[in-house]
């Protein structure tokens, strides 16, 4: 093996940026930085529990009606549920 045949050798133990490796994704959204599906889908989920937890949490704080309550309280649920199966899912 030349010298030269080592160096576009990829490394995984080399610490900094990795070098463009020619791919044949020819469509877009394909390549190895595109991002898929359950990423944007993860991403809105634990949007929608942060922000349904801040809503029940100020609904709380406000002596809003019990039935806000629990409509936020269900979307949390719903949507922390859902994060979980996927987690869960992804693992098998």
């Amino acid at each position: 093996m030349t010298h030269q045949d080592r160096h576009h050798q990829q490394d995984p133990y080399r610490l900094g940026v990795p070098q463009a490796v020619p791919t044949t994704a020819s469509a877009a959204g394909e390549g190895p930085n595109s991002v898929s599906r359950g990423d944007v889908l993860r991403t809105l989920l634990w949007a929608v529990v942060v922000l349904s937890a801040v809503a029940n949490t100020a609904l709380s704080f406000t002596g809003a009606a019990a039935p806000l309550h629990l409509a936020s309280g269900v979307v949390t649920v719903l949507a922390a549920g859902t994060l979980v199966v996927r987690g869960l899912r992804g693992r098998r």
